[in-house]
């Protein structure tokens, strides 16, 4: 069996479920070498040599690689910084490492404006209503910005969303009648963002949202079934927005509240946004991985895009790796040689639900008392939902630790999404019941979780808001 030696560059679960899929291989003997943001419990467990890069930083990054040169064909990375910050440039310049994900220059998550921008040329009837703000158009005058802002307000009715250009500028995406919902929040909302970079202000679109992602080699490319994601913090969506609670995956391509021409739909724009801007591009290999994960909101009079990203989806690509019939080794191979033509996948539903520490999206604010502060400072056991994967199989439910470290053999949660619980099944109804049993069986730290992922009432909602919807037409 040959040895291949793999450099997974780790933020939290997602690329947790990328080791267990490497280790899984039937073709290679996997030696995985992990840059990881915490000394997370699964990755050290997995890997032939393990480092701790806190800020993910590339240099650091790079020096690691250095380290471990001789043994390494191929480098990949999960989370947007690294990528953004142009790791795949440094890698592949300074050890030779072929890396799969986009280089720095189509990072395109790196700017909103870019997006939009780039929507309006290649795919203009998918775009919202936006208007760019830029700082360098008013030169500091207060007075003269707001009158803009406010008159673009009169056009869309308030109905808006508010973005910075760049991520984690400011307070970050805010939306009318979530966020704010006077004139004088959205505008103070804007101006935390305004003094760092460029806003964006669209017009807010009502629908049912979906993720699309494709693994690409840079010639071709290859959309993967959709998936649900679930923002918000709190059951029925309510609370703030987080990094995502949980998502799912039906059995089929297509999600249970679209219909067989909205997904091929889906397909057919994913395809035009992807031709038209590789057509642009002199270095085709430079979209290698997932140069686009989309964030589509379906009408019922059409799809429009809420936003695009370089890389996979966390926790959508969960619901997605671990269900990958091909060897995930040749699937990187493919995508690094350029003959990526297909790739298929288990007709199963797939069901992720995050467990998170108590402060996490304003949780003990809003149910004060829920959790005792004793508790939240006690480790996390994973024994009894081990039990169950020995009952069920680990072809039915996986654990991936996130946001969590290993201190003295005990695991411990820390700020953000700490656990995925990843069930699969022959229906959405078993793998939703299934994740609900795997998130209950995971004990301490104070840890909680949505209990409507996936769940039959959230999803007939959906499906009769998109009635509705395509009722309007």
């Amino acid at each position: 069996m040959e040895t291949v030696g793999v450099l997974v560059v780790s933020y939290g679960a997602r690329e947790a479920a990328m080791v267990d899929i490497f280790t899984r291989s039937q073709k290679y003997r996997v030696e995985l070498y992990i840059a990881d943001k915490q000394f997370n419990p699964f990755n050290v467990q997995h890997a032939t040599k393990h480092v701790v890069i806190p800020n993910l930083n590339i240099y650091d990054i790079d020096k690691f690689a250095q380290t471990c040169r001789d043994k390494l064909d191929f480098a990949i990375v999960g989370s947007e910084k690294p990528i953004i910050d142009g790791l795949r440039d440094l890698l592949e310049r300074e050890t030779g490492i072929p890396v799969v994900c986009p280089k720095k220059d189509y990072a395109i998550e790196e700017s909103k404006v870019k997006q939009r921008l780039l929507f309006q040329e290649i795919a203009p009837e998918a775009n919202p209503r936006f208007k760019i703000f830029d700082p360098k158009d008013y030169q500091h005058d207060k007075a003269k910005v707001k009158l803009d802002v406010y008159k673009w307000l009169d056009e869309l009715n308030n109905q808006a969303v508010v973005k910075p250009d760049k991520p984690s500028a400011g307070k970050g995406v805010g939306v009318w009648g979530d966020h704010f919902t006077s004139r004088e929040e959205l505008f103070e909302h804007f101006l935390s963002n305004f003094q760092y970079s460029a806003v964006i202000i669209e017009e807010k679109v009502e629908g049912e949202e979906s993720s699309c992602m494709a693994f690409c080699d840079g010639k071709h490319f290859i959309p993967l079934p959709d998936t649900r994601d679930y923002k918000r913090a709190f059951d029925d969506d309510k609370g703030p927005n987080t990094g995502g609670m949980g998502s799912y995956k039906d059995i089929d391509d297509k999600l249970p509240f679209l219909t067989t021409i909205e997904r091929e739909n889906e397909v057919v724009l994913a395809n035009k946004v992807f031709n038209g801007w590789s057509s642009q591009i002199d270095d085709p290999t430079a979209l290698r991985g997932v140069p686009l994960y989309l964030a589509f909101m379906h009408t019922g009079r059409g799809i429009k895009i809420l936003e695009i990203n370089s890389r996979p989806g966390d926790p959508e690509s969960i619901n997605l790796f671990p269900i990958i019939k091909d060897d995930f080794v040749d699937v990187c191979y493919k995508m690094i040689e350029g003959n990526l033509l297909n790739v298929e996948l288990n007709k199963v539903a797939t069901v992720l639900t995050y467990k998170v520490p108590p402060d996490y999206g304003g949780y003990m604010n809003v149910f004060p008392g829920k959790v005792a502060t004793s508790e939240m400072s006690t480790s996390v056991d994973f024994a009894e939902a081990y039990k169950l994967i020995k009952k069920y199989g680990d072809d039915k439910m996986r654990i991936y630790p996130g946001s969590m470290e290993l201190r003295d053999g005990k695991n411990y949660a820390l700020k953000s999404r700490a656990v995925g619980v990843l069930a699969m099944g022959d229906s959405l109804e078993e793998a939703y019941t299934l994740s609900q049993e795997g998130a209950k069986a995971i004990n301490g730290g104070g840890l909680w979780n949505r209990l409507d992922i996936a769940s039959a009432q959230h999803i007939a909602k959906s499906m009769e808001h998109m009635k509705e919807l395509r009722n309007k037409r």
